[in-house]
């Protein structure tokens, strides 16, 4: 693409933020009828969407918005510039959340949002190497600035090594006949191409099953991203984090792409709006009450419709939640 062309179309919003109307529903007791402005943390800010719908529905709102990328920074800033006297961004994990709440003089907030996962911008941009289906060098770094590479991952870490963070990030069947795959390919020459690595996991699947479930490379792709951003790590630390931060009546709102962070949210959730307490007591006592109210029954997926119009939106799994009171 020309450059002027792609400056054309960096202008233009690049995706459909998933289930968009759901989390203003959800968010939107939090925020209205207040003394004070509220204040709402996008923490995986992304292309924007999801902000710049909060911001257009609730006039007083600020929004703090955290991206490690920083091209999705520079993109989503320039999609907010109409609301840029309400909206803080800035080049963050969004483990780092209570750190940037420091720094901004911010005590408590009405709303946290985590939109998870590889985003629009990273899928869509084949030179970062998120994608099987595109040839890239093999990156993968939601911040390209720092940390180590795809690449660096396939070619340095032992087979047992490499077949771990694919058990357990991409919860492949077959982790170990990819890694050893991995390893005599490398012996050869080193990997470089997302492409090649694609053919690599594809041959070392047995037949019978790259027949059936998509690409089978999808996991190991899956895999290799967490690993390189520590994406599992990081949503351990921020969740509890963000519920930290929640004023009371709050809310927190997550959506989830695949099983194992689901999890993690799950469990912290659940734990949250919960007590330790024998049941069957008549009075739970005071100060022993949980600290979270469930707002989901389980988590909740896309519509059929939506899922339609934005093919995305397909793996999402949504839970939310809103803080009743304060910690012991």
């Amino acid at each position: 693409m020309e450059d002027s062309a792609r400056g054309a179309a960096a202008e233009q919003p690049a995706h459909v933020p998933v289930l968009l109307e759901r989390c203003l529903e959800l968010l939107a007791p939090a925020l209205a009828d207040r003394p004070e402005p509220p204040v709402v943390v996008d923490a995986t800010l992304g292309m924007g969407g999801h902000s710049e719908a909060l911001l257009q529905a609730h006039r007083t709102l600020r929004l703090v918005g955290l991206d490690r990328d920083p091209e999705a920074l520079e993109r989503s800033g320039r999609r907010l510039t109409a609301y840029s006297d309400r909206t803080t961004l800035v080049h963050a994990v969004y483990d780092e959340l209570p750190e940037v709440l420091s720094r901004l003089g911010i005590g408590r907030v009405q709303g946290v949002l985590f939109d998870l996962g590889v985003s629009s911008l990273q899928l869509d941009e084949a030179r970062r190497g998120f994608s099987y289906a595109q040839d890239a060098p093999l990156d993968m770094r939601m911040d390209p600035t720092r940390g180590i590479t795809a690449g660096e991952v396939v070619n340095t870490y032992s087979a047992p090594e490499l077949a771990r963070v694919l058990r357990e990030y991409g919860e492949e069947r077959f982790a170990r006949r990819i890694a050893d795959a991995l390893v005599r390919e490398r012996q050869r020459a080193p990997l470089t191409s997302s492409a090649r690595l694609a053919e690599l996991v594809r041959e070392a699947v047995p037949a019978a099953t790259r027949r059936t479930g998509g690409h089978p490379a999808k996991r190991a792709f899956q895999a290799l991203r967490i690993e390189v951003n520590g994406e599992l790590a990081v949503l351990e630390r921020a969740v509890p984090a963000a519920v930290g931060a929640l004023a009371v009546g709050g809310r927190i709102v997550v959506m989830s792409y695949q099983s194992l962070e689901d999890r993690i949210v799950k469990r912290v959730l659940t734990a949250a709006s919960t007590t330790d307490l024998p049941p069957g007591l008549p009075v739970v006592p005071a100060g022993m009450e949980p600290q979270l109210r469930l707002l989901t029954r389980g988590s909740e997926q896309a519509s059929e419709q939506e899922v339609a119009a934005n093919p995305r939106a397909a793996s999402v799994r949504l839970r939310a939640a809103e803080r009743v009171r304060e910690a012991a």
